[in-house]
């Protein structure tokens, strides 16, 4: 006798399999050869691609949460997640209604993937990463751990961003009614690379292969193919040739 909760409308594709105390809701669709651990839970109608690894305790289609007092989320209906191909998804990582994961996409234990995402092929997704809702994360990309991308943030392909950099899409810091004309996220333009510990103010862009220093504090853009470092970030010199994204021999 099973001890997960499958509802009789959820498909599973041939070949996978699944751990104990499992929750699959209704009309939720699992390709073939998926390994799915101990107490996942797939909210209704969420669908994941093929050979597909789930870890223990993930959470797949977690509908929005609202506060009381929120200040910017709004009720609203969302779709279910899609999770493409090949994915791996860690130990208590939470997907929430509204996400896109493209192919070979790997979101590492902790994580979490807020509402009106999507994340394209290829992107590693390190440990205890957060990223807000409505975001647009390109093919390719590396947030490493503990990164935070805040609502309303956009990476392009090829994107770097070292352990514990963060963003900001507030200037005014939670207050006046001026704050809503104003709130903007951070765009960081193909092959853009963030380091360690960086701050990226609100509407900062950092240009295609610009480079922000580890610990900068970035307050106006950063131009493309340039380093900046310091408090506040001023531009130090080129990005090396060697260095630039179209010198690396990848395939895109």
């Amino acid at each position: 006798m099973s001890n997960s909760m499958i509802h009789q409308s959820a498909e599973i594709g041939e070949g996978t399999g699944y751990g104990n105390f499992c929750v699959f809701g209704r009309d939720v669709v699992i390709g073939k050869e998926c390994v799915i651990g101990n107490g996942v839970i797939i909210h209704d109608g969420a669908v994941i691609g093929d050979n597909v690894r789930i870890d223990d305790g993930a959470v797949i289609g977690k509908s929005l949460m609202r506060a009381a007092n929120s200040a910017v989320t709004r009720e609203q209906e969302l779709p279910p997640p899609v999770i493409g191909s090949d994915c791996i998804i860690g130990t208590n990582v939470v997907v929430y209604r509204g996400c896109e994961i493209g192919q070979k996409v790997l979101i590492a234990d902790l994580s979490t993937v807020r509402e009106n995402v999507t994340v394209g092929d290829f992107t590693i997704i390190g440990r205890g990463v957060a990223i807000e809702n409505y975001c647009k994360i390109g093919r390719y990309c590396k947030l490493e751990t503990n990164v935070y991308i805040t609502a309303y943030y956009e990476l392009e392909d090829r994107v770097f961003v070292a352990p514990c950099a963060a963003t900001s899409n507030d200037n005014f810091v939670g207050r006046t009614e001026e704050r809503f004309k104003h709130f903007k996220g951070v765009t960081v333009r193909r092959g853009g690379r963030i380091g360690v510990n960086a701050t990226i103010l609100p509407g900062r862009t950092v240009g295609a292969d610009g480079l922000v220093g580890a610990g900068a504090v970035m307050t106006s853009d950063c131009p493309p193919g340039k380093i900046v470092v310091g408090m506040p970030a001023e531009v130090l010199r080129d990005v090396p040739e060697e260095q630039l994204l179209d010198n690396q021999g990848w395939e895109e």
